[in-house]
């Protein structure tokens, strides 16, 4: 627990100077890039794969640790809990399973949202093995506090988006999507209350749920020994692809995009509409994106360990997501 701990004193949130100073249409997402962290990248990849944590399997004590390691990580970025809480829990068969959200408001349109998601349960240990989870998904967990760094930024250099950002780490996926369809319901029976407006978070202000699962690895290429690659699924009027390859056209990007899932409509409507956390929202027609890098041969093994990820890919990979929300914010 003493490293559990020391990770709990990691403070999130850097302050804008010049926001005082600045009318909200000046300011650049390019101010956000001075907290991105590629270090800071690793650390939560390498605290969430420690062997304190256990693999984080459901509703184990490696799992409550990490909700309350993302509570505090919430807390120091400033961002609002929703009916006065970060952490919500829930009673299975299984046991307590735990989601922890935060809201980040937005100004033009405040009961609009975007909700920004990553599971954070694995598999634990299975038969003496250890699977520390580190693309599944200590790297989606990694990608979402970073984000959320980055719009927390923003949002103190008063960047008035016209959504609000839902964000939300989930617990559950392995326990058949159980933490996103938990959210749902919330959000279907008015349980989530936005601490900006007091209002009921609805299925109808909903515009888009962006799912990010497994973007630390470069050992799926879409193109042979091309690193520099990411997947975006999903259905093409609604999942601002344009937007994307615009942002992907400026300097300093240029990644190789993939819209299926190597080609195969199969795997595709696989990991698209069945197994991912974003099924739930798909089924109730709410526009949904997922973010990946793609099945490797270490996923679901012990050797998903923090040294198989490239987090300088990584890294670049949240930033080229980090500039497409924030134009579709």
């Amino acid at each position: 627990m003493t490293k559990i701990r020391n990770y709990f004193l990691i403070f999130f949130l850097t302050v804008c100077v010049p926001a005082a100073a600045q009318h909200h249409a000046s300011v650049s997402p390019f101010q956000a890039e001075r907290v991105l962290d590629r270090d800071s990248v690793r650390t939560s990849v390498e605290f969430l794969c420690s062997p304190e944590l256990g693999g984080r399997a459901t509703a184990t004590e490696g799992s409550r640790n990490t909700a309350y390691w993302l509570e505090n990580q919430f807390l120091s970025m400033g961002i609002q809990p929703l009916n006065g809480a970060w952490m919500h829990g829930f009673v299975t068969r299984d046991g307590v399973i735990r989601n922890v959200l935060g809201l980040i408001p937005g100004y033009a349109h405040p009961g609009r949202y975007i909700v920004l998601m990553a599971h954070f349960d694995n598999l634990g240990i299975l038969g003496g093995r250890f699977f520390p989870g580190a693309d599944a998904n200590a790297s989606g967990v990694a990608a979402l506090l970073q984000l959320t760094r980055m719009f927390s930024y923003m949002n103190s250099c008063q960047k008035q988006y016209r959504h609000s950002l839902l964000v939300v780490a989930l617990d559950g996926k392995e326990k058949n999507l159980a933490g996103s369809e938990r959210l749902w319901r919330e959000i279907v029976s008015g349980q989530l209350l936005d601490p900006a407006t007091g209002e009921a978070v609805s299925p109808s202000q909903i515009d888009m749920v962006v799912n990010l699962d497994q973007l630390g690895s470069t050992l799926a290429p879409l193109t042979k020994d091309n690193g520099r690659y990411l997947i975006m699924l999903s259905e093409e009027s609604t999942g601002r692809r344009n937007t994307l390859e615009r942002i992907n056209m400026e300097p300093g990007f240029g990644f190789e995009l993939g819209y299926d899932y190597y080609g195969s409509k199969d795997f595709t409507k696989l990991f698209y509409r069945h197994i991912s956390d974003q099924r739930v929202f798909l089924e109730n027609n709410i526009p949904s994106v997922m973010f990946t890098s793609g099945i490797t041969y270490r996923n679901n093994k012990p050797e998903d360990n923090p040294e198989s990820l490239d987090y300088d890919i990584l890294t670049s990979r949240i930033r080229l997501i980090f500039h497409w929300l924030d134009k579709i914010l």
